[in-house]
């Protein structure tokens, strides 16, 4: 996975109407609904035990 990665979707509306926001890494605005987020990594679940890829 990479940091650069990029929506496909708004998580509020649905609509693709996305660019990047303003506010710096990971910030996205939705012209659609006018809405602002952002998107981070917070890290990798433990495996459950017994539990193979």
């Amino acid at each position: 996975m990479t940091g650069r990665v990029s929506p496909f979707h708004c998580p509020y509306c649905g609509d693709e109407n996305l660019r990047p926001g303003e506010a710096g890494h990971g910030a996205w605005e939705c012209h659609s609904c006018l809405r602002a987020f952002t998107l981070s990594f917070t890290g990798h679940l433990a495996r459950p035990e017994g539990v193979t890829r």
